[in-house]
């Protein structure tokens, strides 16, 4: 029988196991004519049934650098929060990360792949910016290395089950979004569900009841109009693969959505079926960041008319412009195994962990010597604000 679940069933049954982990309990999910729930049984995964890693990650170093996008670049245009392994630099070969990096920051040892996205900052009344500091995500699966990361991001992979997609290769890297857009995307897709902010009705992570970009009440794909108890960042990347190129010259070319249109975030699949263009199947990856907001939730700090406060490092007031890098790293097969495993969250059996105190251990000296903490007269790199750009 075919497993229906969706992952508004994995994170409510996880709220439900773990209620008394926050001083507010989250309520368990109800159906909706949005996100209706469909018959399920869960998933058993205990080797033969789909994979879902989740897993945290310290922040490695933030700098304005960006080895995908701008390589070689000191400065690049706008600045980044970076996580993973220790060879992350201004440049980065096309090959084995996992050969050049002595350490990473994230809970699975063996991946030192490196993930980045932009910042998040608050600009006051007056003009002056801060950055809004990152905290770790809440508590699931009894994975406490995830409730302890400083600053960071949770990283997500997702398989269907053994042999259902395909590992990335040394070299491999992808990158998702549009760093210039500042109004809703126009093109084949809908990519609301791809690509989204959660903010957070109440304290404790409160309206964090449904799959990631899913919840209508409290995701949208700019940035919240209203003060929010926390905003969270979603991003999710295409799941196939053209099977050659390991990069392309946009980054992007070299994956693609199935046939079907983007998968949403359920916790066990991937795709139906990709193009023929880019057949091979592979593991839906996301990033999860936490920023606390609630520092800056003075209405006599916001902007006079009521517009929303906050701006990200890409000089975007909008959010449409948020976007993620990924460069592969994960040593040998692990990443392979894992997919295979039929396990869940930071507890994958055989793939290597380590504890949060020595993962903090890891860093990368900053490139770009400039100021980015404390009230600043303009973001680093004081990147254009336009009001809006369009983009397919």
């Amino acid at each position: 029988m075919a497993l229906t679940i969706t992952a508004a069933v994995v994170v409510g049954l996880a709220a439900v196991a773990h209620a008394g982990d926050l001083s507010t309990p989250t309520p368990t999910p109800t159906p909706s004519p949005e996100a209706p729930w469909p018959d399920f049984a869960m998933p058993p995964y205990n080797g033969t049934g789909p994979t879902l890693l989740r897993f945290g990650c310290h922040q490695v170093v933030v700098d304005r650098i960006d080895p995908l996008v701008n390589p070689g670049s000191i400065p690049s245009p706008h600045q980044h929060q970076i996580v993973g392994g220790d060879a992350f630099n201004a440049s980065m070969p096309v090959s084995d990360i996992s050969e050049l990096s002595t350490c990473t920051t994230c809970s699975y040892s063996d991946d030192f792949s490196n993930y980045w996205t932009s910042n998040l900052y608050f600009r006051a009344r007056n003009g002056s910016y801060k950055r809004v500091p990152q905290i770790p995500n809440r508590l699931f699966f009894d994975d406490e290395f995830t409730t302890k990361t400083n600053g960071g991001m949770v990283a997500y992979y997702v398989s269907p089950g053994k042999g259902e997609v395909k590992a990335f290769e040394p070299g491999f890297r992808m990158f998702f979004g549009d760093a210039a857009l500042r109004s809703e995307p126009q093109g084949q897709w809908n990519l609301s569900t791809q690509t989204c902010f959660r903010c957070y009705s109440g304290p404790d992570f409160q309206g964090d009841d449904l799959a990631p970009c899913q919840d209508p009440a409290v995701d949208t794909q700019h940035l919240p109009n209203g003060p929010c108890h926390g905003i969270r960042t979603n991003v999710i990347f295409p799941t196939c693969w053209d099977g050659k190129n390991l990069d392309s010259a946009d980054h992007t070319s070299h994956i693609a959505y199935p046939v079907e249109g983007p998968h949403v975030f359920d916790g066990i699949g991937t795709a139906d079926t990709c193009p023929d263009s880019h057949p091979v199947k592979i593991p839906q990856v996301m990033f999860e960041i936490v920023w606390d907001t609630t520092a800056f939730n003075d209405p006599n700090e916001w902007p006079e008319d009521g517009s929303q406060p906050f701006v990200l490092s890409t000089g975007d007031r909008s959010g449409y412009s948020q976007h993620a890098d990924y460069v592969f790293g994960w040593k040998g097969d692990a990443l392979q195994r894992a997919m295979d495993a039929g396990c869940i969250a930071a507890n994958c059996p055989g793939i290597a962990t380590q504890a949060v105190e020595e993962a903090a251990k890891c860093r990368v000296p900053e490139v770009v010597d400039e100021n980015y903490e404390g009230w600043l007269d303009t973001l680093p790199g004081n990147p254009p604000q336009p009001s809006a750009t369009t983009s397919t």
